[in-house]
């Protein structure tokens, strides 16, 4: 008989029940060369997610693969030290099954991050991005097939896919720590290849200002759970595609790594103002 998706969240969120005393109210994922968030974290628990029933494992490059459970700024958070992506060979729900299991422990708001290719000219590599809305075209949707309404609605809004409040708060923090952040659109594109010079003209055309292959389907199936979402794009790179480079994996987490600080710097403000 085959188990459905409310039972796997069930046995995947009463396993990491079983392993905590955490109650987290905010999830946190961590993209791409952004998982020294968790130095800041008082950890209480660390599960590798090849324990967790039913969770996929990492297999990129900078994505540990450990779920983390503890107190950030006094908050009560969980946090995935590495996310999982379709180019990964993982199906939409799979991909999106961690964000059903933090809804299963409480988890109220998320905080998306990611590294992202800058196309909009006013980015620079190294510059942080708060997400105002996106653009699908990683070519499916999670929430394809049938509907259980115990989970979220057959047909989700998204007329505000990233929460305005957090948005405004999140510039607050921002310009109180004087870090330089962007407002901007992005695109989700399903990877593994990076973008042909027509493709980055094409995307900047339809309104898109950085791309990346992730946190698109997150958004979705957060928003079908009724989540508050806060996404933030870290520009590893800068996608003009008049004076594009050949692009070096390495450097890109090595300009992640050096912006980490001032994304840290930033989603603990926020903790500390929700």
């Amino acid at each position: 008989m085959e188990i459905s998706l409310r039972e796997k969240i069930k046995e995947a969120g009463e396993f990491i029940q079983s392993k905590t005393k955490i109650k987290p109210r905010i999830g946190i994922i961590l993209g791409t060369g952004l998982g020294n968030l968790t130095k800041e974290i008082e950890i209480e628990s660390r599960l590798s997610y090849q324990n967790i029933p039913y969770f996929a494992v990492s297999t990129t490059p900078g994505h540990e693969g450990s779920l983390i459970l503890g107190r950030l700024v006094g908050k009560m958070i969980i946090a995935m030290q590495g996310r999982f992506h379709f180019y990964e060979g993982y199906s939409l729900e799979e991909i999106t099954f961690p964000l059903r299991v933090m809804k299963y422990l409480g988890v109220n708001v998320i905080i998306e991050s990611n590294a992202a290719g800058g196309m909009n000219p006013n980015f620079k590599a190294g510059d942080l991005m708060v997400i105002t809305d996106h653009i699908n075209l990683i070519g499916n949707n999670p929430l394809i097939g049938p509907n259980d309404d115990k989970l979220g609605p057959r047909f989700v809004d998204m007329c505000e896919p990233y929460d305005k409040e957090l948005i405004e708060l999140y510039e607050k923090v921002a310009m109180r720590e004087r870090i330089r952040i962007h407002r901007g659109v992005y695109v989700g594109v399903s990877g593994p290849n990076l973008e042909t010079p027509a493709e980055y003209r094409f995307l900047r055309l339809i309104g898109a200002d950085a791309v990346g292959m992730s946190t698109v389907p997150e958004v979705i199936v957060a928003k079908h759970s009724g989540l508050k979402v806060l996404g933030i794009s870290c520009i590893t790179d800068e996608c003009f595609p008049d004076k594009l480079e050949p692009v070096n994996l390495a450097k890109l987490i090595k300009v992640a790594n050096l912006a980490e600080p001032k994304m840290t710097r930033l989603i603990k403000g926020i903790l500390g103002e929700i």
